[in-house]
């Protein structure tokens, strides 16, 4: 299949045009090739995914997370440099999908909305307008009403089931009965007045500070940076195994960096 045609596919689910302005999304690492097999997705273009991806003879690599926010000389054998060295010896293409995922609320990154059958959604922060007529517009995190009233329990149970929350932290007052929640994926702390401003009673997000724990006025769950995106791009993946057939397509999964304290 065409490079050009696997691109397009991505972009259906990842648009260009609401990246965010900081962001690097896009090609990262061209190739001779114009053509290729099979793809592999992961959540971050480290050696290690890297390597497993090609070891699965994949021929284009996409990921999430770019492979830095500010391309500079490879002037260290550090994982920058191993991760294009890979690359290039492979003469395979990396491309990520980053706030081109992240803002486009009617793709994965809405499908913790889509689990939880959350109704009135609304975008926590809005970006640009809908990419279709009827859709939501464009940008990060999503709020909706619950079908019934879930406690706590209720909720990090069922997320747990698609999430590994090992590494988790509640801050902010404990909700009695939620019937409204908010999330955002990766990084998303900055957006809890916002869920507070749509009514939310508990917000789900990753790398939430100190200061706003403290300061939280709804019960916040830091569900980790890593394992909210690692279920979007798995999604992504299903995606694009259905929109690309017969292209081969696969998953490469990770673990967070993060590992809980266990003490002897």
């Amino acid at each position: 299949m065409r490079l050009s045609e696997i691109f397009s596919a991505i972009e259906s689910a990842a648009p260009p045009s609401i990246a965010a302005a900081w962001d690097t999304s896009g090609l990262q690492v061209t190739s001779r090739r114009t053509t290729a097999s099979s793809l592999a997705l992961c959540l971050d273009p480290t050696p290690e995914s890297i390597r497993r991806a090609l070891k699965k003879n994949a021929e284009v690599i996409v990921s999430h997370h770019p492979l830095t926010l500010k391309p500079e000389l490879p002037k260290r054998r550090d994982a920058y440099y191993e991760a294009l060295r890979l690359l290039f010896a492979a003469d395979v293409p990396l491309y990520a999908a980053h706030t081109t995922l992240d803002a486009n609320p009617d793709g994965p990154a809405g499908w913790l909305a889509g689990e939880f059958k959350l109704a009135n959604l609304g975008v926590l922060e809005p970006t640009g307008p809908p990419l279709r007529e009827g859709s939501l517009p464009s940008g990060f995190g999503l709020a909706g009403d619950l079908p019934c009233p879930q406690s706590l329990e209720e909720i990090t149970r069922a997320l747990a089931r698609h999430v590994d929350l090992s590494t988790g932290a509640l801050s902010g007052p404990a909700p009695g009965a939620v019937t409204r929640l908010a999330y955002c994926v990766g990084s998303g702390s900055s957006l809890l007045k916002n869920a507070v401003t749509q009514g939310a009673q508990l917000f789900i997000t990753g790398d939430v500070k100190y200061h706003t724990a403290l300061a939280a006025e709804i019960c916040l769950l830091d569900a980790g940076h890593h394992s909210l995106e690692e279920e979007m791009t798995r999604r992504l993946c299903l995606i694009l195994r259905e929109r690309l057939a017969p292209l081969a397509v696969f998953f490469v999964p990770s673990s967070s960096p993060r590992r809980p304290l266990v003490l002897s």
